[in-house]
């Protein structure tokens, strides 16, 4: 019958060593980091270059460079409201809605940073990491993967930013944080493309490589441009770029493979 095709398990279409890469890139990552020696996290991370009021906004820039978050946040909604954002629309627009919700929870930790304000500041970006993550599984591999995994995935992410709350741990964080950084490169090396414009996946990779370069040279930067901007205020419309790289794909791309046409009617 053909109900019973429907409700096949997931591993019995096309599984091939591809696949078992990219598990073992997933879960073997999860595994090095659990690896490790709990990591916890450095109160002077606290501690930014830049912290000049503006308008009697402490932290002004670090609070206002999210605004570009809110933006793509926005744009992205509508799109995957408006467009066809393809089978994985519902992963799509968790991705987008987390997007806009980091220039809230980021802002909010800026304004008075400490462990407990940057929680709600993680807690967001999990929303976001995990919605991209599940998209590329979802457009990749099987949409049917998006429809069972998103929920789960997102209350992984949640779940990460708690533990670490609760025990001063950032392994599973930082796997939430990875995971999807990682899946790009791999899904775009492993698997045959759906789209046009993937190299603009590429593209925010490298976009974000360099928000977290930037993050790490925080005092630096602020230095070398004598005060003008801070490596986290970069950060922030760095990584917003990225995310607009990824709107700017959904926007252009195209349907390249004929058979496929029927997922996104």
């Amino acid at each position: 019958m053909n109900s019973s095709k429907s409700i096949r398990p997931l591993v019995s279409r096309n599984f091939s060593w591809r696949h078992v890469i990219l598990l073992i890139l997933i879960f073997g990552s999860l595994l090095w980091l659990l690896s490790l020696p709990p990591i916890a996290q450095n109160t002077e991370y606290h501690l930014f270059a830049d912290t000049r009021n503006i308008i009697g906004i402490p932290n002004g820039f670090n609070v206002v460079s999210n605004l570009p978050f809110l933006t793509i946040g926005i744009l992205g909604l509508r799109f995957c409201m408006q467009k066809d954002a393809g089978a994985v629309r519902h992963a799509w627009t968790v991705f987008f809605a987390g997007v806009g919700l980091v220039s809230v929870g980021s802002a909010y930790y800026h304004l008075n940073p400490t462990n407990d304000s940057l929680a709600w500041d993680r807690l967001l970006m999990t929303i976001g990491f995990m919605g991209l993550f599940v998209a590329l599984l979802g457009e990749y591999i099987d949409n049917r993967l998006a429809t069972l995994s998103l929920a789960p995935a997102v209350i992984i992410g949640l779940a990460s930013v708690m533990y670490w709350h609760w025990t001063d741990d950032l392994r599973p964080y930082l796997w939430v944080q990875l995971v999807p950084l990682l899946t790009i490169p791999a899904v775009i090396t492993l698997f045959q493309k759906k789209y046009s414009h993937q190299w603009l996946l590429l593209a925010a990779l490298g976009w974000y490589i360099l928000a977290k370069v930037a993050e790490f040279y925080d005092i630096p930067l602020f230095r070398m441009t004598q005060g003008f901007i801070s490596g986290h205020s970069l950060k922030h419309l760095l990584a917003a770029v990225s995310c607009y790289s990824i709107l700017l794909m959904l926007q252009k791309r195209k349907n390249v493979d004929r058979n496929l046409t029927s997922e996104h009617k």
